[in-house]
């Protein structure tokens, strides 16, 4: 039988999805817990495949994987997650075909990009109408073998929530760092140093070609990847143990930030007093 998963990660003290040698993966903290359960033996037999990777320190709600296995009653979001660490858990499950690939069956994807500090709403809503559409993306991204740099942006909308600014964008797929990339260049043109029509010659690579640095990794989420015709089934009691070591993490980075907020306050009163 076919399982697919889907996957949440505090992406923070991992070096990507990816499996690597010698370093803490999701994906190895994944197997670890997989292989503990006898649900899967290796990921080449359990014919294992995720729906694409993360960068180091990057988080998610909505990754997906899928996998062959002969004891199905035992891969449930709980089971799995009672060997996992807090900052990773699975939390819906869906039997889906032999054939299923969460890679090449996704109609879409959404990722979430957080941004400190409010922005001027208006003139970033009018650099995303931009981007959305079909474009060739090669001066926001980092070029991967034989890979097209063309995607469709289906929507990008911009909001705030308090003190930052939120970017929600979801396409038919996303290139290396394309996200992290428009992330920088929206920003760029929110504090003045780009304009629009610089924008829209970046949207013309034969024409135009400018590097840019992608935006920090641990502002993005991958939210969600969309499919047809799977029937997600949702576990009650993983979502519930999950909301209750988020909202442990939640407070204990609530207090760090005011700490941190203090000790910078402390200092530029020492500054002030010094000058």
């Amino acid at each position: 039988m076919r399982i697919a998963l889907k996957v949440g990660y505090i992406g923070t003290n991992y070096h990507g999805f990816q499996i690597q040698p010698d370093v803490k993966t999701i994906e190895g903290e994944l197997f670890a817990s997989l292989a503990k359960l006898d649900i899967i033996k290796n990921p080449h037999e359990a014919n294992y495949i995720a729906s694409g990777r993360t960068d180091k320190g990057v988080h998610a709600r909505g990754q997906v994987i899928a996998f062959d296995t002969s004891r199905s009653g035992l891969a449930i979001p709980g089971a799995i997650n009672s060997n996992l660490p807090g900052t990773i858990w699975t939390w819906a499950r869906a039997q889906v075909p032999d054939d299923f690939d969460p890679r090449r069956h996704a109609k879409s994807r959404e990722y979430m990009y957080i941004m400190p500090g409010k922005s001027d709403i208006s003139l970033l809503r009018s650099a995303s109408r931009l981007i959305e559409g079909e474009h060739d993306f090669s001066n926001f991204i980092t070029p991967e073998k034989e890979r097209s740099s063309s995607t469709v942006v289906y929507n990008l909308n911009i909001r705030t929530i308090g003190e930052f600014t939120i970017m929600d964008i979801s396409a038919d797929h996303f290139l290396w760092h394309m996200v992290r990339k428009l992330a920088s260049a929206l920003k760029m043109i929110e504090s003045g140093k780009r304009d629009i029509p610089w924008l829209e010659k970046m949207l013309q690579p034969s024409q135009f070609h400018e590097a840019l640095q992608p935006a920090p990794a641990h502002g993005l989420i991958l939210k969600n990847v969309e499919y047809r015709d799977i029937d997600w089934k949702e576990d009650a009691y993983a979502k519930k143990k999950t909301s209750e070591n988020l909202e442990d993490e939640f407070l204990w980075h609530g207090v760090m930030a005011q700490m941190l907020n203090e000790l910078k306050k402390d200092m530029t009163l020492k500054t002030e007093k010094i000058c």
